[in-house]
């Protein structure tokens, strides 16, 4: 795809830069993270055109593993193709990878993290106005006044709300019906056809793992989740609790439950959680080895289908295709918004944290996010003593 001329130029290192920071940085779970990246490199540095971020969510959306992850290695796929991609994914996810192992050295060490909960309790909370602010950018960016697309994200967005859970084939049911509408296609018609990627095996991409038989389970179980766990991170927790809890008791519920916290207070993609799971269950090698098994199917995926999208990006059917499964990512991304805040908000400390943020973001549109999450952590650490007796 030739780059429009207001396009700025950059190097693979400022990318990959680019990518360190926002894993080391990027607080709020994939609805922020893949607003921060349209914020950054579509709308204020310009290295990304529109249409590419489009491409890159709608492929994200439909293809298994975790949203922001696979949407980092597809844009950094853009311009420098499989080196931009190894690098963005591996720099977006090395940063939550490292913090995670280091707070399940101290987990392990001193036998729970008791300040976690507190932790948790405020960002959380605040953690929902970055999201909701994010969910809002998207939604008025990428569907615009379309009609069509507003109905499709509204049904999305209840859907998921109702559901509490993503559910895929909607997905490309809103891109057929979008394309049908839009492009009126004859069907028996050649040209009608929407160029759309070729299956690819899951099997195939699953990554082999060796002995010894801990570290061969925990391969295979995280690559299942890798590969057949769509959306973005919502849907892996209910998936990740039935196999590391109630099939094979590698966790207590109350592990799973700080599990999920960790990967809550730390920036980067939400499913980073898998290391320390990986982490509790087997060191080192199992942190590592849940960490690539559950990233490795996402990025072959990626990879594999980004020369097709690339290469019919232009076609109208693709853009119309494309066009609605974006609105329906977008509404199941507003969704979720809701559903996390019946989890998150359980009172009115939490609740006034939640409207405080998001005012504060709405407000002052430059605020850092990881200063409200800090701000966010020490409120936590203050209130929940209060309220927990």
């Amino acid at each position: 795809m030739t780059a429009p001329q207001n396009l700025t130029p950059y190097s693979l290192w400022q990318l990959t830069l680019y990518f360190l920071r926002l894993g080391a940085l990027g607080f709020g779970g994939p609805v922020a993270l893949v607003g921060f990246m349209h914020r950054d490199l579509v709308e204020e540095r310009h290295w990304i055109t529109e249409a590419d971020y489009k491409e890159g969510l709608a492929l994200a959306q439909i293809a298994p593993g975790p949203l922001a992850a696979q949407l980092a290695i597809y844009l950094g796929y853009v311009h420098y193709r499989i080196l931009g991609a190894t690098l963005a994914g591996l720099a977006f996810v090395l940063p939550s990878f490292l913090m995670v192992v280091a707070l399940g050295m101290a987990y392990v060490s001193y036998g729970g993290l008791p300040w976690m909960q507190a932790v948790f309790y405020g960002v959380g909370a605040a953690v929902l106005g970055i999201m909701a602010i994010g969910a809002h950018k998207l939604s008025t960016k990428s569907i615009g006044k379309d009609k069509l697309l507003w109905v499709i994200f509204g049904v999305l967005a209840a859907v998921t709300i109702i559901t509490q859970s993503e559910i895929a084939w909607l997905f490309i049911a809103a891109g057929l019906l979008v394309w049908v509408i839009r492009c009126k296609p004859t069907f028996g018609n050649k040209a009608m056809g929407l160029g759309l990627v070729p299956p690819v095996d899951a099997a195939q991409l699953a990554p082999v793992v060796l002995d010894p038989a801990l570290l061969t389970q925990i391969g295979l179980f995280f690559a299942k989740a890798g590969t057949f766990v769509f959306g973005s991170g919502l849907a892996i927790v209910p998936f990740l609790y039935a196999g590391t809890v109630t099939e094979h008791h590698w966790l207590t519920d109350r592990q799973f439950v700080d599990a999920v916290a960790v990967a809550m207070i730390t920036p980067g993609p939400v499913v980073i959680t898998t290391a320390f799971i990986g982490y509790l269950v087997a060191g080192l090698p199992g942190a590592a080895m849940a960490a690539v098994a559950t990233f490795l199917p996402c990025y072959l995926i990626t990879i594999v289908s980004a020369p097709h999208f690339k290469k019919w990006g232009k076609n109208p059917s693709v853009i119309a295709f494309v066009d609605g499964i974006t609105a329906a990512a977008i509404g199941a991304i507003a969704g979720s918004v809701v559903v996390i805040a019946q989890r998150s908000i359980s009172d009115i400390p939490t609740a006034l944290l939640a409207v405080g943020a998001t005012a504060l973001l709405w407000k002052f549109k430059k605020t850092p996010e990881p200063l409200l999450v800090i701000g966010a952590a020490l409120i936590g650490l203050a209130v929940y003593p209060l309220v927990s007796h």
